[in-house]
């Protein structure tokens, strides 16, 4: 997993030009975010469709503190994760005490309510005071790390924390944390019959997919410099958890499709001289897809299928 992750974004800046290095940035960025919905619906089943608002709130810190403090990147995308991390947790306490629709509408609120915030706030742009707002027309950009100053060094600088974020989540799948979410899955009342803390590992779950969003966050302040309040409305949180579906919320490689697919098509069919609003008729039709005949995303019909090939190459090596 991170030796392809590694390979993608390696792979593409000597492939792709100015434009299309800068929406792939954009999409490895995104398919963080995703791994975080991925966590939750996957796992868990919880419907949380304020993962967008999270990761404008890890952007929002991020910027604040390499505008303020001027941390080193690397200090910012983890303050800007943690924080994310943080407002997650107290996101999922009280919605966890609702199941199903009500926990996706209260979530979904919360989204609205940050959308109603950062739209009178703005992000920070190296301004003086807590906002961190510049009066003036002229806004300053937050700094890349020295490593990555070109895009496409920045590009295979956000798939290395790719890489990273997938393995965390990896990591804690296959540990006892992966193994309480299985249980709690199956039914809460099993779980506790088992002796599991159903609240906190819930809890902890909200967390990590918090920390997801607001790392995703803080590489899309620094991949453009700066971040504008317009762009995280809270339809993008849905459309967000939308396309996890579509690229498949039980495997690791569903959340890489899902960036792409936020990113890449619609900046596909604007290259084509299409309308890129078309996507959202695209989006519809693969939804209903994913809900209809693969339940378990593009990515679990590609790996069903590489099972299966996998499978025949074993029969015939072993027929006589």
């Amino acid at each position: 997993m991170v030796l392809l992750v590694l390979a993608f974004g390696a792979l593409l800046p000597w492939i792709a030009n100015a434009y299309w290095i800068k929406t792939l940035t954009s999409s490895l960025a995104l398919a963080i975010a995703a791994a975080g919905v991925s966590l939750l619906y996957g796992q868990l089943g919880l419907v949380s469709l304020c993962q967008y608002a999270l990761l404008g709130a890890g952007g929002w810190v991020a910027l604040r503190v390499g505008h303020g403090l001027q941390w080193p990147f690397e200090a910012c995308v983890l303050a800007g994760g943690l924080s994310a991390g943080v407002l997650g947790m107290l996101a999922g306490l009280p919605a966890l005490r609702l199941k199903g629709l009500y926990l996706a509408l209260v979530t979904l609120m919360l989204a609205g309510g940050f959308q109603v915030v950062v739209s009178a706030t703005g992000f920070p742009d190296g301004g003086p005071g807590w906002l961190g707002r510049i009066n003036g027309s002229e806004r300053l950009t937050m700094p890349r790390p020295a490593m990555a100053q070109d895009d496409g060094a920045y590009l295979f600088y956000v798939a290395v924390w790719l890489a990273a974020m997938l393995a965390v989540i990896e990591l804690h799948r296959r540990t006892r944390a992966g193994r309480s979410w299985a249980l709690i899955r199956r039914g809460e009342a099993v779980a506790e019959g088992a002796g599991i803390n159903v609240l906190l590992y819930q809890t902890w779950a909200f967390g990590l997919a918090g920390i997801c969003a607001g790392v995703a966050g803080a590489l899309l302040a620094g991949g453009v410099g700066q971040l504008d309040g317009r762009a995280f409305a809270a339809s993008e949180s849905v459309m967000l958890f939308a396309l996890t579906l579509i690229g498949g919320a039980y495997h690791w490689a569903g959340a890489l499709v899902a960036g792409l697919l936020l990113r890449a098509v619609p900046s596909l069919l604007i290259d084509l001289g299409v309308s890129g609003y078309l996507a959202m008729a695209f989006f519809g039709a693969a939804l209903l897809h994913a809900l209809i005949t693969a339940p378990r995303g593009l990515a679990g019909q590609w790996m069903g299928a590489i099972s299966r090939m996998h499978a025949r190459v074993r029969a015939r090596r072993t027929a006589p």
